[in-house]
């Protein structure tokens, strides 16, 4: 069963990008729009993940707002997808038209200083439009960081497809993905990493919307080793067809502390600012799983089970384990993937 449904993953992954890119783009638009009422409509695991996770973002929201809000994120969701899946046939100025980014200055000045910049964003919008705005208007080539996928045959589409807009692609695990982007901060390069959700032990705890959750440490400890400059980036749809940005301010590496006491204080700060790019514009934030600790640690009785260790030891860390197992994260390895 499970490799029936890996292929029909791949399968239908590969449709999408064999057949919506030859769409006209209000066909495309409309499609996407469609999939996502349906959807909501359903009320599956991912949708009500999705309101829960909004709740705590708008926590005085009605049930019909947390709805309202609910179905405008799935239709920013598939957005996402439907733009993605057409990326490859948009030509230079057609990618141009289609952001605005605010205090560009930020990357543009710190990578004239030859320091290298590492770019920070959430799972706001779409952050491949912004990565392949970023190579093909500003002529920027960057490295990211993609998650393996199962099955391979659909994770090795996303590395191709990613490749084709211009990123370098290293794989998130094998040990070696730290010291390449090390070595391309090192050089005045750009890494650019998706970092609101890590579920790995390595993970540093923040405070999130009033409750605690994990983010990745990658982004804080490549700035601390490399010098680099660490960008904090949040994006959104409005009611254009234009996906807006900002650039926020640099998050600096602390004077004193040990590394990890700078680490939580950087990881908190890109927290902070990824919480305010959220809050202005939830129904963008495509938090579709599991996030902040309180969330993870709730299993039933029943999914312990007699071989497991006592109530509530090592829970966050099982349910990660779990989770990476089913597959439940967002599509095509999203993330810790492009920007």
């Amino acid at each position: 069963m499970s490799d029936l449904k890996d292929r029909l993953s791949d399968g239908l992954y590969g449709l999408g990008w064999a057949t919506v890119k030859k769409l006209p783009e209000p066909v495309a638009a409309g499609l996407g729009r469609r999939i996502a009422d349906v959807a909501w409509k359903r009320r599956g695991k991912s949708v009500l993940r999705l309101e829960s996770n909004l709740a705590r973002v708008v926590p005085d929201a009605t049930p019909e707002r947390l709805a309202e809000l609910s179905r405008a994120g799935m239709r920013s969701y598939m957005r996402y997808w439907m733009e993605s899946f057409r990326l490859p046939a948009w030509s230079k100025e057609r990618v141009e038209r289609a952001i605005d980014i605010k205090d560009i200055h930020y990357l543009k000045e710190g990578l004239a200083s030859g320091r290298g910049v590492v770019l920070a964003l959430p799972h706001l919008a779409n952050w491949d439009l912004a990565g392949v705005w970023a190579t093909r208007v500003l002529g920027l080539p960057f490295t990211t960081v993609a998650e393996r996928l199962k099955p391979e045959s659909l994770y090795d589409r996303f590395v191709a497809y990613r490749e084709s807009l211009g990123m370098e692609v290293v794989p998130h695990t094998g040990g070696s993905a730290f010291g390449r982007l090390a070595r391309r901060l090192r050089a005045g390069g750009l890494v650019c990493l998706v970092a609101d959700r890590d579920l790995s032990a390595s993970g540093t705890e923040v405070t999130f919307f009033g409750d605690t959750a994990r983010m990745p440490a990658g982004p804080a400890i490549l700035a601390q080793q490399t010098g680099a400059l660490l960008l904090p980036v949040t994006l959104w749809y409005d009611d254009t067809p234009v996906m807006k940005g900002r650039v926020h301010p640099p998050v600096d590496v602390p004077d004193a502390g040990t590394r990890a006491e700078k680490t939580a204080v950087m990881t908190q700060a890109l927290a902070d600012a990824f919480a305010e790019g959220i809050a202005d514009h939830p129904e963008d934030w495509h938090m579709l799983q599991r996030l902040w600790l309180a969330d993870l640690e709730e299993r039933e009785p029943e999914e312990r089970g007699p071989e497991k260790r006592a109530a509530g030891e090592r829970a966050p860390r099982e349910r990660a384990a779990d989770e990476r197992a089913r597959g439940e994260r967002a599509p095509g390895g999203r993330e810790g993937g492009a920007a």
